[in-house]
């Protein structure tokens, strides 16, 4: 039996699996997906937030700021991409000061420091770029951006080397207390635990209404976003949102610490907790607001278009905490923007109610620290000289578009919760983000997961599940029945 179960491996189950790891617990994490970071974690904007726009006294609000102020120390532990970029709030009349204004006075007393209103003059001399029409601007020098998936990935590995297991591809279908226990059921067998965490993103909602009478609903918010070459990267330096509106921040605009140029994203509710998939008319929403707030975006550029989902909860508020009627059951549910921000504080949180139900021991091999996947590009010409005659596999560039090494996807598969599909090695090297979007090096990647993890080509998947990418082999043979015994029939012309 274990001390902690955590349904979810996404940015908020793998932070409460992280600070728990800390103690002496025995952790296990679910995850119905064949990886960590494969729902609404995966594809987000990638925003730290600075924390003005949450509800004043909010636990939104509350864990945003601190989760902001954490990230930084955090990256540096945990080895993954992070930048202080700042943030602006565009208005494009003065009437629309009072809104300002009024968020100004919210991160004031939310605690955001050195957020100011910045005037036309100023903000075009801090980005050229803005929009003719812009006439102000809300200025957060704390707001940042992040590798959505390094942070993730980074959490989970922390916790895994920490003792906490992981469970792919195991879904929960029913779970019930039984004599002070929870039973979970999942499609890999059933476990027991004496503490459920429920960080199931859009069906959080799902799980907290089978063992709760006092009911939440989440609604899938989508949300479309292009992505634009590394040529395009520099068209802004800093995020820049537009005001926000009763769906949120609005679509914005902003560098990712990779290089590239985000636009997006729409927000518009739909039932489908899978829905995931981009539309004409989302896409078109795209455009057209990101150019209002800033101008000559190269659209020419795009390299590939996404959608994401947003676990909106009809309160518009984080819910953490133990369900009233569910001893034991501590819901994570509800955590939509700015819950990437929010995660390092999500999972202090979450971390303090067990050790106060619980009262764990505090380990003393605790390991803290974690080191990324090495990047080369980071090196000296004379560095990286030497790093490849110790391993040659490092001067094998598989991805051309990313520059990215073999030694760097071994590094992937071979590190702890390693990658085990295309889209797994993706994420934790970019191999595949460029500007071919995988057209050149999936082959070459396929063949070294094969060979590393002792599979067959045609078992590996782009994203686990059905998703295998051989569906057949050219030039192959087939047996036939014709009138004479057993035959073969090739199925190809001009074979020698």
């Amino acid at each position: 039996m274990y001390d902690i179960v955590i349904i979810g491996a996404g940015v908020s189950g793998s932070a409460a699996a992280r600070e728990l790891s800390r103690y002496d617990l025995k952790i296990c994490v679910l995850e119905r997906a064949e990886d960590v970071c494969c729902g609404t974690s995966k594809a987000n904007s990638g925003i730290v937030h600075a924390g003005f726009d949450a509800e004043e006294r909010s636990l939104m609000a509350k864990l945003n700021v601190r989760g902001n102020e954490m990230m930084e120390q955090l990256a540096k532990d945990l080895d993954f991409q992070f930048q202080r970029n700042g943030s602006l709030v565009v208005c494009r009349s003065k009437k629309d000061i009072p809104e300002l204004e009024r968020l100004l006075a919210q991160g004031i007393a939310n605690g955001v420091k050195g957020l100011r209103i910045i005037d036309r003059d100023e903000l075009r001399e801090m980005e050229p770029n803005i929009s003719d029409e812009a006439y102000a601007a809300l200025y957060a020098p704390t707001g940042g951006i992040v590798c959505p998936f390094g942070l993730n990935i980074a959490l989970a590995e922390n916790a895994c080397v920490n003792g906490a297991e992981f469970h792919f591809n195991t879904e929960v279908k029913d779970l019930k207390r039984e004599d002070g226990v929870w039973k979970i059921h999942t499609s890999q067998g059933d476990y027991e635990a004496k503490i459920v965490i429920n960080a199931a993103g859009v069906y959080a909602d799902v799980f907290h209404n089978m063992v709760s009478e006092k009911k939440i609903h989440i609604t899938p918010r989508r949300g479309d976003y292009c992505l634009l070459d590394h040529a395009a990267g520099n068209h802004v330096s800093r995020t820049i949102f537009a005001l926000p509106d009763e769906f949120g921040k609005g679509v914005l605009v902003s560098p990712t610490v990779h290089g590239n140029l985000l636009i997006g994203p729409t927000a518009i509710d739909i039932e489908d907790k899978e829905g995931t998939n981009t539309t004409r008319d989302g896409l078109d929403q795209v455009f057209e607001k990101s150019a209002r707030n800033v101008k000559d975006i190269p659209y020419r550029k795009v390299i590939t278009s996404f959608a994401g989902l947003r676990a909106h909860e009809d309160e518009h508020d984080f819910i953490i905490g133990e369900a009233e009627d569910a001893p034991g059951f501590i819901d994570c549910a509800g955590i939509e923007s700015p819950g990437l921000t929010s995660s390092p504080a999500i999972g202090e949180m979450i971390a303090g109610i067990v050790r106060d139900m619980l009262h764990p021991e505090e380990k003393k091999d605790f390991i803290a620290t974690r080191k990324g996947i090495l990047n080369p590009s980071e090196l000296t010409k004379e560095e990286r000289i030497a790093l490849i005659r110790k391993n040659p596999a490092y001067g094998n560039i598989i991805c051309r578009c990313e520059m990215i090494s073999e030694g760097e996807i071994l590094d992937a598969i071979h590190r702890p919760l390693g990658a085990h599909s295309l889209d797994g090695v993706k994420r934790r090297t970019r191999a595949g983000m460029g500007r071919c979007q995988a057209g050149f090096c999936t082959p070459r990647t396929m063949e070294i997961l094969a060979r590393e993890l002792h599979m067959d080509q045609a078992e590996i998947t782009k994203s686990g599940g059905a998703s295998k990418l051989i569906v057949g082999i050219n030039k192959d043979t087939v047996r036939t029945d014709s009138n004479s015994a057993d035959s073969i029939t090739d199925t190809t012309e001009g074979r020698d």
